[in-house]
């Protein structure tokens, strides 16, 4: 199990990383969240209704595992159980970060998982990316659903929504969501050659 992040650290790493899918286009507006784990029983999360490529550290909000705030003044994203719950189930990630990748998320909402074999590196770095079935934003079913692949992948397609990747840290958990989306744009260009997939 790996050592929990200094919390400067992480809240340096969260605003890294929104400003990065921000940039990458792996979220529009106020889309996405992202959470790093710094403690037991705490974490450092996005708050609600914020651009991940404009947050500053004092929007930040502090969450202990059952969701209650300890720090911050603002309210957390509606999809923090999700973050806890993938917590809960593996003790051994420390981030999470959960996107709308363009091409990622269109393998989401067809509900197509991400074939792992297309290339050495996704096969090797990345593995099988499955689809979690769909359940509404921000709710226990949609949680439990993403976290169940949490122990087993390193990444989910939510169906009819966007991704979750999780990993030691932010930046860990932001190379596997660039890794799912450059496997999916792969897949989509194969498949417009005339590959099956």
């Amino acid at each position: 199990m790996s050592e929990y992040q200094n919390e400067n650290d992480a809240r340096r790493d969260i605003l890294e990383v929104g400003r990065r899918l921000y940039a990458l286009g792996f979220v529009a507006a106020n889309d996405g969240n992202i959470s790093v784990r710094v403690g037991e029983n705490a974490v450092w999360a996005t708050p609600t209704n914020v651009s991940k490529g404009f947050m500053t550290e004092d929007m930040l909000v502090k969450l202990d595992l059952n969701g209650n705030v300890l720090d911050g003044d603002l309210a957390p994203s509606s999809e923090i159980k999700m973050h806890l719950a993938v917590y809960r189930r593996n003790d051994a990630l420390r981030a999470v970060v959960h996107a709308h990748p363009p091409t990622a998320t269109a393998f989401a909402v067809a509900g197509k998982p991400l074939p792992k074999s297309l290339l050495a590196e996704t096969e090797l770095l990345l593995g099988e990316i499955p689809v979690a079935p769909f359940a509404p934003i921000g709710s226990r079913e949609l949680a439990d659903g993403v976290a169940a692949y949490c122990a087993e992948y390193n990444g989910v397609l939510m169906a009819r929504h966007g991704i979750c990747a999780w990993g030691v840290g932010a930046i860990d958990a932001l190379w596997r969501a660039e890794r799912i989306e450059f496997a999916a744009k792969v897949a989509l260009q194969l498949k417009m050659l005339g590959w099956e997939i």
